[in-house]
């Protein structure tokens, strides 16, 4: 599979957009239903770090060649949130979400998805990154 740096910078930006979407389904952070069902991980402060670190994708798509490992740190982060939805979806019934919030639902049910998209979007940019120093 062959990326031009464009595409892989723009990837950079929608997994930024796609993070800034906590915003929406949190309805800017009053929405407390997602937090009820994880009040660790998506307490309204985790909520706000996840759009943290969607500022963070975004500040680096122009010069992500220049912060290799940094991307390594993305990758292992959307590893964690990866995991970490994979476990709550196994423990938790997601029609209970749905049936107190339509909004809360959707979050759960879409989240680990894009984590697990881009876990795989930044492990291959990293890994693209360090063969080329080689």
């Amino acid at each position: 599979m062959t990326l031009t740096t464009k595409t892989i910078s723009k990837g950079f930006v929608i997994a930024g957009l796609m993070n800034m979407g906590v915003l929406v389904f949190s309805r800017f952070f009053t929405n407390p239903v997602i937090p009820e069902y994880d009040p660790v991980v998506m307490s309204n402060f985790g909520l706000l770090m996840i759009v943290v670190w969607g500022l963070a994708y975004i500040s680096v798509a122009k010069n992500y060649p220049n912060v290799k490992w940094l991307v390594g740190v993305f990758a292992v982060e959307k590893l964690i949130y990866g995991f970490i939805w994979t476990k709550w979806m196994l423990n938790n019934n997601l029609s209970d979400v749905f049936e107190k919030d339509t909004m809360a639902g959707i979050f759960y049910s879409i989240y680990g998805v894009n984590d697990w998209i881009f876990f795989v979007f930044f492990s291959f940019v990293f890994i693209r990154l360090i063969n080329s120093t080689k």
